[in-house]
């Protein structure tokens, strides 16, 4: 008995100590975050909004302290700090929130036109519109459309304030018409979204014209490039792949011809992730928006591939655009997910469940700490899978995992994720900053569930939040399309969070 005690006291030790640590590091995550992201933009004291989002772990953490990690804290507690902290964040950001115009304005212009600390005589020096040509630039804001209230002028751009009298679309589609009209190709025309919710007309000199008709000369689409990398990450994938299919090294050196053995993975994965870039180009392309072709990123470790990418080179016309660019690659990469994935666990085999089962261990994969996952599963597997079994996955079915897995990364409303994208598109840029600081934050509490995801939340404080917008930032998005956003949100959501214990013992889990 003393023993047992003994072990007891030391395991709880263990924990406690884990515990803090734990804590120690999510709070100094988030305050970094916090200063980071949202100090210069926001009157509100930095300490007051960390401990506001702080106050969930906190709360949880003092109940385990007075009444023991075994007695778990009741739903209402779970539930209330998680609900009431993101909406207290808001409304102290709002309250401290900075009224300046030409701030966001200024966050949309390249940052190599910067300029530091501007003086007035530099402003006077820089001035983008000589004091004679105001009245043409008055001139292009017919009355009708946007009544012209305030121009005011900066080195990097000309903030035109009024109101707004039509459709944002009809409304800069003229504008745009007609500054060009008066001043050809000087500025790029962007219709932001002011702090005040108010739409202000933006010029940005355009400074760099002379690049920007070098690179509309240039070839993007090289295929050759796109080819020998999509070849070297055939080799890496196929490489990773033997070794998930259980070939040992000495196997590999005696025999080259088990390589076949790693190709269903390559295969698999390298099929996923083309889809989801091929969709972003497709799409880009349709917007007459300059793309280049995927490509992909081979590395002889981890999962054989760092992923794939696309470079748009010109800028996105509108928040429809925007949209429809950013949530066809997750939707068209899911959508090949899912065959890939039933075939995978078809010839998967099930295996006792043990404390090494996880979400990301390939040998012994626990589905319940995914929604979506478990759902699937069940489906594929029926009555093999029950309460204390996990899954030996085949190849196929580890890159249909690991399809899943990048569908959720992108799908996360951060900054220039295709999920951040989308946010933006549906919200605007404003409230989309404000949603990716709650959706880091989420992340890091996931994690205290999840530990796999933690490394993924530290990675996304080092995205940025701020996303580049479009240039008619201000036109909302239809119902059709604000609907799937909601359901490419509510997939992330399925992906990343564990079956509910109700769920669990309906479905035999």
């Amino acid at each position: 008995m003393r023993v047992q005690t003994t072990g007891y006291t030391n395991s709880k030790y263990i924990k406690n100590k884990m515990t803090f640590w734990f804590l120690l590091l999510l709070g100094i995550i988030t305050y970094y975050m916090v200063q980071r992201s949202v100090a210069q933009i926001t009157k509100t004291p930095v300490w007051l909004l960390w401990l506001v989002l702080m106050a969930p772990p906190l709360i949880w953490t003092g109940w385990s302290a007075v009444y023991g990690v075994e007695v778990r804290p009741p739903r209402a507690l779970m539930i209330a700090p998680l609900v009431i902290s993101p909406i207290l964040y808001w409304v102290l950001f709002q309250l401290g929130r900075r009224p300046s115009e030409a701030t966001q304005a200024m966050e949309a212009v390249p940052k190599s036109q910067l300029a530091i600390n501007p003086t007035p005589e530099t402003v006077a020096s820089a001035r983008p519109i000589q004091p004679n040509e105001e009245t043409q630039l008055r001139n292009c804001f017919p009355w009708s459309l946007y009544y012209l209230q305030e121009i005011e002028y900066r080195p990097q751009a000309v903030i035109c304030k009024g109101q707004l009298r039509t459709d944002a679309t009809a409304a800069y589609k003229q504008v745009k018409e007609n500054i060009e009209a008066e001043f050809g190709d000087r500025f790029i025309v962007m219709l932001q979204e002011g702090f005040n919710g108010k739409p202000i007309f933006v010029l940005v000199p355009n400074t760099q014209l002379a690049k920007y008709q070098q690179r509309s000369s240039e070839k993007l689409t090289r295929p050759g490039l796109a080819l020998a990398l999509l070849f070297a990450t055939l080799m890496t994938t196929t490489l990773v792949g033997t070794r998930i299919a259980g070939v040992e090294a000495q196997q590999l050196k005696d025999n080259l011809g088990v390589l076949s053995r790693g190709l269903p993975y390559a295969l698999a994965l390298l099929t996923i992730l083309g889809i989801h870039e091929l969709a972003h180009y497709i799409t880009a392309r349709r917007y007459k928006i300059r793309a280049t072709l995927p490509y992909f990123i081979p590395i002889p470790l981890f999962l054989g591939t760092f992923g794939a990418f696309i470079q748009m080179r010109s800028p996105v016309p509108n928040r429809k655009a925007l949209f429809d660019v950013s949530v066809a690659g997750p939707l068209a990469g899911f959508i090949a997910t899912l065959p890939i994935l039933a075939w995978g666990l078809a010839h998967s085999t099930i295996t006792p469940l043990t404390e090494q089962s996880g979400l990301f261990n390939p040998d012994s994969l626990n589905p319940r700490y995914s929604i979506l996952l478990a759902l699937i599963s069940k489906l594929v597997l029926g009555s093999q899978l029950i309460t204390k079994t996990a899954i030996d996955l085949h190849p196929v079915a580890f890159a249909g995992l690991l399809g899943l897995v990048v569908t959720a990364l992108n799908l996360v409303p951060v900054g220039q994720l295709d999920g951040g994208h989308i946010i933006h598109a549906m919200f605007g840029q404003r409230n989309a900053i404000f949603i990716g600081q709650i959706a880091r934050f989420l992340l890091l509490l996931l994690a205290l569930v999840q530990p796999g995801f933690l490394l993924w939340a530290i990675m996304l404080i080092f995205v940025p939040l701020i996303d580049e917008p479009a240039l008619n930032d201000v036109t909302e998005l239809n119902n059709q399309r604000d609907i799937l956003g909601i359901l490419s949100i509510a997939l992330l959501i399925l992906i990343v969070l564990p079956l509910p214990n109700v769920f669990v013992r309906l479905l035999g889990l």
